[in-house]
């Protein structure tokens, strides 16, 4: 409640919110009054770690391809697959493009392209943006490397390419569901909200692109994609091979998520930038500007560490675990509802989830380190943090403002949506652990 009443009432910076609560709450457990800035230090400094390099290197990646590649993917997607499987296309482009941006930063990429796709096709650019914004949500909660599941894997002590794996197949479903199948019922229940007058200038200016400036297609995807594709293929060879097999060795080498986004970011650099005849000044400035972008989400990130930090060693995670170990609630639906609560409560799925991977990391820790219980849950708890998006969500006034809605039809339409994503990525976390 201190941390809520910081955060919605008096409007209170997310990351000095966290840490005077922190020491609020640190205080009221009763833990030693020199211990408290060493366990806040601890926790800032062991959550930040080496999710600092992937965070960074990610945030530099996705700068790349937004500069570059991102407009060449949709585009050329819509342009191949046409009027009939539009949803579709929008669907495949908002997912690549996803993997590599914000959900924030992922809408503004993709929206203006929409907004010329749906003018160009005479649709409602709700149409187009129901699928978008559900797959770049879903691509948020689910998939590493974004903040939220990297962070949550490391804190549950998951393994990452499980939950990459894993949470690709949670997403299809959720995304078909959330996606194509709510903009159905939407469109029958709520038709007022599919305007074609729409004027998004809100968007600021817009980098205009040329085609032909932009790399080829096929690059722009691989780019984008590497990141998935390389820690997944070292996921699946650890299954293959045997530990101390040299190939296998090499491949979980380069697949090492630190490793892996270096690589990844020095291919981005040529094929977005040196092969377009970019300077090297041009895009390091690119680069750096692609960290300032996200210096408040890793501050954001290293405070919910501190705090998640005093909860485990003020008791309050034994206890919370311990209450639901009583019951016959399932560890998957345990985490989903924490994070729903304090999604609706905060507003911000990012602090929604940290806070709540640290209240179930005892929980996740009695299944062992590595174990398929804590993927699931790393998902659940991802699912909960996009549920009933509202307003105190960042991303509300951003679908109210660049949709054209008045606030009751963001919430008829935008908090339903966030309602019935989280709903349908519990159900597939559930289904899918009916088979692992």
């Amino acid at each position: 409640m201190i941390l809520i009443f910081m955060i919605v009432k008096l409007k209170m910076n997310t990351f000095v919110g966290l840490v005077i609560t922190s020491f609020i709450v640190g205080l009221l457990l009763g833990l030693p009054l020199t211990k408290i800035p060493q366990t806040i230090e601890t926790g800032i400094g062991g959550q930040l770690g080496h999710l600092a390099i992937i965070f960074g290197f990610g945030s530099m990646l996705g700068k790349l391809v937004s500069d570059a590649g991102g407009y060449r993917i949709a585009t050329a997607l819509i342009n191949k697959f046409g009027r009939r499987w539009i949803q579709v296309t929008v669907i495949l482009a908002s997912f690549i493009i996803g993997l590599a941006l914000f959900f924030e930063v992922g809408l503004v990429v993709v929206l203006p392209i929409i907004f010329i796709i749906a003018r160009e096709l005479d649709m409602p650019l709700m149409y187009l943006g129901i699928p978008m914004a559900a797959t770049l949500n879903v691509t948020h909660a689910f998939l590493p490397p974004h903040p939220a599941p990297t962070a949550i894997t490391d804190i549950l002590g998951a393994n990452l390419g499980h939950v990459l794996l894993l949470g690709i197949l949670a997403a299809i479903p959720t995304i078909i569901i959330a996606g194509p199948v709510y903009n159905w019922v939407l469109q029958k229940v709520y038709p007022r909200v599919y305007r074609k007058n729409i004027d998004i200038s809100v968007l600021g200016e817009y980098k205009e692109f040329k085609l032909e400036e932009t790399p080829k297609f096929g690059i722009s995807v691989l780019t984008a994609m590497m990141p998935v594709i390389l820690i997944a293929v070292a996921t699946i060879c650890s299954f293959i091979f045997p530990k101390n097999n040299p190939v296998n060795e090499f491949i979980q080498f380069i697949g090492a998520p630190d490793l892996a986004m270096l690589l990844l970011l020095i291919f981005a650099i040529f094929t977005m930038g040196l092969q377009r005849n970019q300077k090297m000044e041009d895009i390091s400035t690119s680069l750096a500007d692609s960290i300032k972008q996200i210096s408040v989400m890793l501050l954001i990130i290293g405070g919910g560490g501190a705090f998640k930090q005093v909860l485990v060693d003020g008791g309050i995670s034994k206890y919370i675990s311990g209450l639901f170990a009583q019951t016959s609630i399932s560890p998957i639906l345990a985490a989903w509802l924490i994070t729903a609560l304090l999604r609706m409560s905060l507003g911000s799925s990012t602090v929604a989830a940290m806070t709540a991977a640290g209240l179930v990391v005892p929980m996740a820790h009695q299944f062992g380190s590595n174990s398929i219980m804590a993927t699931l849950m790393v998902l659940s708890i991802g699912a909960g943090s996009v549920f009933c998006g509202h307003v105190n969500d960042a991303g509300f006034w951003m679908i109210k403002e660049y949709f054209g809605l008045s606030l009751k039809e963001t919430l008829l339409s935008w908090t339903t949506l966030t309602s019935v994503l989280a709903l349908a990525g519990l159900g597939a976390v559930y289904a899918i652990s009916l088979f692992v």
